[in-house]
């Protein structure tokens, strides 16, 4: 059995080189990416969940209440029209 070495490439089967490109290079690409990831310890991760679930919380109750002056005016509106 014959090893394929890299300087052998271009004696290398169109198909096998073509996988490479195509599968393996990439994956091997993407797992060296995934070594210089810093991840985040597990006291910025709760920290910063609460952050987004507090800014969550006061963007849907700035919205609910939008939307509860806005169908308040339009009834207000829709009230005026109906007595002309």
């Amino acid at each position: 059995m014959t090893v394929v070495k890299d300087k052998d490439k271009e004696t290398q089967n169109p198909l096998v080189r073509a996988f490479q490109q195509a599968i393996v290079q990439p994956l091997r690409e993407s797992r060296a990416e995934m070594r210089k990831v810093v991840w985040p310890t597990r006291e910025e991760t709760i920290r910063l969940t609460v952050v987004v679930i507090l800014l969550s919380a006061v963007m849907s109750a700035i919205l609910f209440a939008a939307d509860a002056l806005f169908s308040w005016l339009l009834l207000l509106l829709q009230n005026a029209v109906a007595t002309l």
